[in-house]
């Protein structure tokens, strides 16, 4: 066995650390994520939201029934990831309250809570990551291995029950909360009176849309098992400017429209796929009319951000797509037909890119 000769390992080695705390951040990343996941599953954050004043580690394990010791654990632990506050009473006791962000964005009952998206990363996406290294060899996404149900019809796998579906558009529900307003702002689209947001799924940005527009009217275009449920579980009937239509993009006739919409769409598919799809769109679209695309952007030297590039890698292991850059973007538009192409940048995740076809 070797003896520790006192020397620092990385004397010597050009640009080495002393220390490598980006690497053991990075090995370590996991155990950050899976935290958070577990603390909201138990439903910890709510606990604390519902409560008169901050509660022990006593009285929140036996609320959300779990063990004490791996109560005390959890909690110190999402306390030194300041999601929790720790309260230090005079007789020793530790006492919990959420933080600021906690509150706002772990718990169920906020308008702008990614519970559901946390839930969708801890028990679908997590478990498709864990075939990572399997998806890179193969170049393909992991469904078979992750839960046995064949990926070749990649909305079937994604929807393979009514349950994931309906986690699946809770997920969506949740980003366009944070996320939907700067992207449908992103342009003017007041010109546009007619819109057809292709793949809409819960209807999230249909309704910021009515919003932001109140003179427009959105049709929410998508499976008929995704139309149904998102009527039994998202959008309730009474707002004339919002309705359905049964279809599916790649194969059913598009309706004539002043623009669509294309949210999260495109980074599912090959690009052959995708010129279909734009071409298909170029074809129903109104003279002067547009498709708004929102996806998010990688830098055009492929540098980062690096939330696009992990994106990018989810995509390998979960769909036949990828994410890309705006020149990327532009190119697909151009072969599809449609010019006179924008970008506009959020500084947020997703980002904005506006094709028009010719009046």
């Amino acid at each position: 066995m070797a003896s520790y000769s006192g020397t620092d390992s990385t004397e010597g080695v050009p640009g080495a650390s002393s220390y490598p705390r980006k690497i053991l951040d990075y090995m370590e990343g996991f155990l950050i994520s899976k935290t958070l996941f577990t603390a909201c599953e138990l439903g910890v954050f709510d606990l604390l939201l519902a409560s008169d004043g901050p509660q022990s580690a006593e009285e929140i394990s036996q609320a959300v029934g779990a063990s004490l010791d791996g109560t005390q654990r959890l909690l110190a632990a999402c306390a030194g990831m300041e999601l929790l506050t720790a309260h230090h009473r005079d007789n020793g006791q530790v006492v919990y309250s959420n933080t600021a962000d906690a509150g706002l964005y772990l718990t169920r009952s906020s308008p702008v809570s990614l519970y559901h998206s946390i839930q969708y990363s801890s028990r679908t996406i997590y478990l498709c990551w864990h075939y990572l290294t399997d998806a890179i060899r193969e170049g393909g996404n992991q469904y078979k291995k992750a839960f046995g149900v064949n990926s070749k019809d990649l909305f079937q796998a994604l929807y393979r029950s009514d349950e994931e579906m309906v986690k699946f558009m809770q997920l969506m529900n949740s980003i366009w909360n944070i996320c939907g307003t700067d992207v449908v702002k992103a342009f003017d689209l007041s010109p546009f009176g007619t819109i057809y947001d292709l793949g809409g799924c819960s209807g999230a940005l249909a309704k910021l849309l009515t919003s932001a527009y109140p003179e427009c009217t959105v049709t929410i275009f998508d499976l008929p098992q995704v139309v149904r449920v998102s009527r039994e579980h998202f959008v309730a009937d009474g707002d004339p400017r919002i309705d359905f239509q049964e279809g599916d993009f790649f194969k059913d006739p598009l309706p004539a429209a002043d623009l669509y919409i294309l949210a999260r769409i495109l980074h599912d598919w090959t690009d052959q796929r995708c010129i279909q799809l734009l071409t298909r769109v170029h074809q129903a679209c109104k003279p002067g009319g547009g498709v708004l695309l929102v996806e998010a952007l990688l830098r055009e030297d492929g540098s980062g951000p690096l939330t696009a590039q992990l994106y990018s890698l989810n995509m390998l292991v979960q769909t036949e797509g990828r994410e890309r850059t705006a020149g990327e973007y532009q190119a697909l538009l151009s072969a599809a037909g449609f010019s006179r192409v924008q970008v506009r940048r959020t500084g947020k995740v997703y980002d904005a890119v506006l094709g028009q076809r010719e009046g």
